[in-house]
């Protein structure tokens, strides 16, 4: 399969932080990848440096094959992207934001085209409505029209549901989808909505204070013979060691008073039955099988730097 990003070692230092310290990625030609992150973790920072808008301290970067540093203009031409909240003419109506984008790339669409581009967003019927009329959802989608008029191989979203409401947000949700599945476009898209990633991701990147957590497919790393089991017993210590006697059940960490067990789904009634069996009273048991727990329980457990591929 194609990369179209490799990032090697990328180092970004300002001053006395190091917002992204030694990551490494690749994104592969016609997936969704997600990139997650908490607030600060360095995920905007990284953007900026695939969009040459910020210059690393250090690491390389390549997409399509080219070296970033060198060939900017022809990597540039081939990508669109939207950061956070797109800049554009309120005053005006979507069409006529699309053609004056259009023109800046160097392009003069019809109207028709305008119209066929605006309807793949789902802004076909609001084609000739001004911009301050628009909700923030649909600002949202007529930005990644814009990101698209020059019709770039990769796409780049940065919190692309960011502030829209559920409506909106399930509306962004099935144009990255369609943006990927039908238009055939790679996306790389950044969020904190960590249920709308589980949804549309192919493969996935978690970092944290700038380091790469995991990085690997969304089929494996929610493989539900690995899922997170949060267990609560009247004897924790004499569940745990219970528990030991268990081969294929791990011992993640102890969140308060509860067990985190990494357990095989059909694992779980068995050790359910061993503990009570051992006159071990089983308080709770928590499947905590998302993306969302997933993320929290890596986090908890520091900067562990692992991949499924």
């Amino acid at each position: 399969m194609e990369t179209i990003i490799k990032a090697t070692g990328l180092v970004k230092q300002f001053k006395d932080v190091r917002a992204v310290d030694d990551l490494s990625f690749t994104v592969q030609k016609g997936e969704i990848y997600g990139f997650l992150g908490q607030n600060g973790a360095g995920k905007s920072t990284t953007i900026r440096m695939l969009l040459s808008l910020v210059k690393p301290t250090s690491g390389s970067i390549q997409l399509f094959g080219k070296d970033l540093a060198s060939d900017r203009s022809a990597i540039l031409r081939s990508t669109g992207a939207v950061i956070e909240k797109p800049d554009l003419y309120k005053y005006l109506t979507g069409a006529e934001n699309l053609s004056i984008f259009a023109r800046l790339s160097g392009l003069r669409l019809t109207a028709g085209e305008i119209n066929r581009k605006l309807e793949s967003v789902g802004l076909g019927t609001r084609t000739n409505s001004k911009v301050k009329t628009y909700s923030q959802g649909m600002k949202q989608r007529l930005g990644i029209a814009v990101a698209l008029v020059h019709d770039p191989d990769m796409v780049i979203l940065d919190e692309p549901a960011n502030g829209l409401d559920p409506q909106g947000i399930a509306d962004m949700r099935n144009l990255i989808l369609h943006l990927g599945r039908d238009l055939k476009k790679t996306v790389m898209v950044s969020s904190h909505l960590l249920s709308e990633i589980e949804q549309i991701a192919d493969r996935l990147l978690i970092i944290d204070n700038g380091k790469k957590i995991v990085e690997g497919k969304m089929s494996e790393l929610m493989d539900r013979s690995k899922m997170l089991l949060e267990l609560s017993t009247g004897n924790n210590e004499a569940a745990l060691q219970l528990i030991e006697t268990f081969p294929d059940i791990k011992f993640v960490r102890k969140d308060k008073n509860k067990l985190i067990l990494q357990v095989s789904e059909t694992q779980i009634p068995v050790l359910v039955r061993h503990l009570v069996n051992n006159n071990i009273d089983v308080i709770s048991v928590d499947s905590r099988h998302s993306l969302e727990n997933y993320f929290l329980a890596l986090t908890a457990q520091g900067h562990v730097v692992t991949s499924a591929n």
